[in-house]
């Protein structure tokens, strides 16, 4: 028997409801801008991402002339919802302001630049997805974040001892 998808948690300071994290994002890219965009969605996919079935690790941002769309964001099938259930893998349109949509697509077509969604959440009843401007980190790039990090720790963990004595 499967288990069941973990519920998603509400935080209590903003009052999001966070449905799916991509964690990777910050280890593949380098993060430049974030936009915050509103997510057109059907009936089912609503009550799906309210279970918490969502994945966004591989999703990406395409501009096309009718708008921003959320690509290969998998939002699972809603159980009872029988023959009305939506395609798990479906583009999902971006409710963006025009000037940002023009220069988001600007950039990500001239600088080698793409944008990425980084978290799905519910904001006062409404599905938002958290957008950010990304350029692709290469393996050296990781390996210094990975050197910074710990030399942060090590620091970190000497303060703390530090004042304990």
């Amino acid at each position: 028997m499967p288990k069941p998808a973990k519920k998603p948690e509400k935080d209590s300071k903003t009052g999001e409801q966070i449905v799916a994290q991509n964690r990777a994002a910050s280890y593949n890219y380098h993060l430049l801008d974030r936009y915050e965009a509103g997510l057109v969605l059907h009936g089912t996919e609503v009550k799906a991402l309210r279970e918490g079935k969502a994945n966004i690790r591989d999703a990406y941002i395409d501009f096309k002339p009718s708008g921003a769309w959320l690509v290969n964001a998998h939002i699972a099938q809603y159980l009872p919802g029988g023959p009305w259930n939506h395609e798990p893998l479906g583009s999902r349109k971006l409710l963006l302001r025009k000037n940002e949509i023009h220069k988001l697509a600007g950039r990500t077509e001239s600088k080698g630049l793409t944008v990425i969604p980084l978290r799905i959440y519910f904001r006062k009843g409404l599905a938002k997805v958290e957008i950010a401007l990304a350029q692709g980190k290469k393996s050296w790039d990781r390996r210094q974040d990975e050197r910074d990090k710990e030399a942060r720790r090590e620091t970190e963990k000497a303060m703390y001892n530090n004042r304990r004595r």
